[in-house]
């Protein structure tokens, strides 16, 4: 396998950030409430997180494959 294809597989990680948010089961409630604002609005929080967690992974797991990673 060459490096651009293991370099693809890690891009599949990019879809969690997409496809979590709009699974809306999720937090389809009120409740459970965390300092007062409902699941729907500290969730959203929570996968901005999630995105910046993912995001960076993806981009330093490909990078060091490119042999372009700056950290």
């Amino acid at each position: 396998m060459t490096s651009s294809r293991a370099g693809r597989r890690w891009n599949w990680l990019l879809l969690i950030p997409i496809v979590l948010p709009l699974s809306t089961f999720l937090f389809n409630v009120d409740g459970p409430r965390l300092a007062g604002f409902p699941l729907f609005y500290w969730l959203q929080l929570a996968f901005i997180g999630l995105v910046v967690v993912i995001t960076t992974l993806v981009h330093h797991l490909t990078g060091q494959e490119r042999g372009t990673d700056v950290a």
